[in-house]
């Protein structure tokens, strides 16, 4: 008999470490840090709570805890598209098809009584760069942000009558394979060319780059349907997230006559260390870390997100920040792997210059949606 209870202050621990109950035979599971899925529902740290509502549930089967979810409106971004839409995103459930349909009606009728008529799933009370999608192809262990979730979840899915809205493909470039001749020389060319600055991001000059990643950002992505701007709060909410694993030899701001026109982030994938922490930083999780990251080197790093100015798209300029991210790290000879993620399969442009590098498919993660 199943029970749906919403989540109060003194669930918060029971919601946060469920994953570590329901994936504990998945050798490929790797738990998030459970402060940071704190720190989304929490609104003195995410500033969506400044235009958004947000709940969340616990199912239970008799007293055994068997899934969860969470139900959110960004209220700056729920009626761009003319259909009023909310999100879920946090599921989690047990391989039963009725334990799943009761956490989605349950966040459906959430959102429907606040005026939404449509729901999009899984994603993040927050910005795409992180927790955004289900995965549905490439079962491999997580980038630390990244989504992962057993085989089993797309057909909970799809079998309640949710519909794909778009796939976010993650590539791979292989370090070791010479990157494909003609994308080297226009690289090469666009580095050399007059007018044009590439610098590395700097933790010091952070409001500078702020608001030169938030004009990059906005003028790269404002045609794209149901664009919403990037506000310079939710730009500080992500780099106190990031800020400990930032390096800054791998963030990049490209300027012309010192208009900034596109910028690559990328971050070391820490979770080949972190998934012996078990999702905790606690003192006992610290040692941990740090004991890990003496034996174990990270090879693989992650382009989170990549923006160019309208004006400055087809130019090359992602090539030379490509090419510029690989020259960085060629040299340590510790990284093996480049993370393209993620980009969505409506984005042609940016999936022919993942091709122009020479990368392979590695994942796929899929938003659906459901009208109510």
């Amino acid at each position: 008999m199943f029970h749906i209870s919403e989540v109060t202050q003194a669930d918060e621990e029971v919601f946060v470490g469920f994953p570590l109950v329901l994936y504990k035979n998945d050798p490929s599971f790797i738990s998030p840090l459970q402060d940071e899925i704190r720190k989304i529902f929490n609104p003195a740290t995410n500033s969506f709570f400044q235009h958004g509502h947000c709940t969340r549930w616990l199912l239970y089967d008799n007293k055994k805890l068997v899934g969860r979810i969470a139900a959110f409106i960004n209220l700056e971004k729920a009626h761009v598209t003319g259909t009023p839409t909310g999100g879920i995103g946090f599921f989690e459930c047990i391989n039963n098809q009725d334990a799943a349909n009761t956490l989605f009606i349950t966040a459906s009728n959430w959102l429907k009584a606040k005026g939404m008529t449509a729901m999009e799933g899984p994603i993040n009370f927050g910005e795409n760069d992180s927790w955004w999608g289900l995965l549905i192809q490439g079962f491999r262990p997580p980038s630390m942000g990244m989504n992962y979730n057993p085989p089993y979840y797309r057909q909970l899915f799809e079998n309640f009558g949710w519909q794909k809205a778009y796939d976010q493909l993650t590539n791979v470039i292989d370090l070791h394979k010479p990157v494909p001749e003609r994308f080297q020389k226009i690289a090469e060319w666009v580095v050399k060319k007059p007018g044009y600055r590439f610098v590395h991001f700097r933790k010091k000059d952070f409001e500078k780059f702020s608001e030169d990643f938030k004009a990059i950002y906005n003028d790269a992505w404002k045609d794209f349907e149901g664009f919403t701007p990037i506000t310079s709060a939710s730009i500080a909410d992500t780099f106190k997230r990031m800020k400990p694993v930032v390096d800054e030899k791998i963030v990049w701001f490209a300027y012309y006559n010192n208009e900034p026109v596109a910028f690559v982030i990328c971050l070391p994938n820490t979770n080949q260390i972190l998934k012996y922490v078990n999702g905790k930083l606690n003192l006992l999780g610290k040692l941990k870390y740090l004991w890990y990251s003496k034996t174990i080197t990270i090879d693989r790093i992650r382009v989170i997100v990549m923006g160019v100015k309208k004006q400055y798209q087809n130019k090359g300029i992602e090539s030379a920040l490509i090419y510029l991210l690989k020259q960085e790290v060629m040299p340590r000879n510790t990284v093996k792997e480049v993370e393209l993620a993620w980009v969505g399969d409506f984005n042609e442009r940016m999936i022919a210059i993942h091709h122009a590098t020479g990368a392979t498919l590695e994942k796929i993660h899929r938003t659906y949606r459901h009208s109510l």
